[in-house]
């Protein structure tokens, strides 16, 4: 499964989001509402943060995951396709970080 990507996981996501609450974690995620999916976002960066901070490479890989996916979760409830993600990353490293940087502080 190396060749799994963020788009795989979104398009997952956006199956089960059809799904019924009673069969999808996704579905009932999104139905608690936005509040219930950021949290577990940020639950899930809690938990990455203190994985790779003094956890396994493997405790990091499991986080890492977790995290992700909820992050496409929040994208899914506020209506974010993960294209739009990708095109303002493919923006931002148009130039260097120091040089776009320098450039707002002018």
């Amino acid at each position: 499964m190396a060749n799994f990507t963020l788009e795989d996981l979104a398009k997952i996501i956006a199956a089960r989001a059809s799904e019924s609450a009673s069969s999808s974690y996704t579905r009932k995620l999104l139905d608690a509402g936005i509040e219930k999916c950021v949290k577990k976002l940020g639950e899930e960066a809690t938990e990455t943060v203190i994985a790779a901070t003094a956890g396994t490479k493997e405790q990091v890989v499991a986080e890492s995951s977790d995290l992700l996916y909820h992050l496409l979760v929040v994208l899914k409830a506020r209506g974010v396709d993960i294209s739009e993600v990708y095109a303002e990353l493919e923006k931002r490293t148009a130039q260097s970080g120091l040089d776009e940087k320098a450039g707002r502080n002018k």
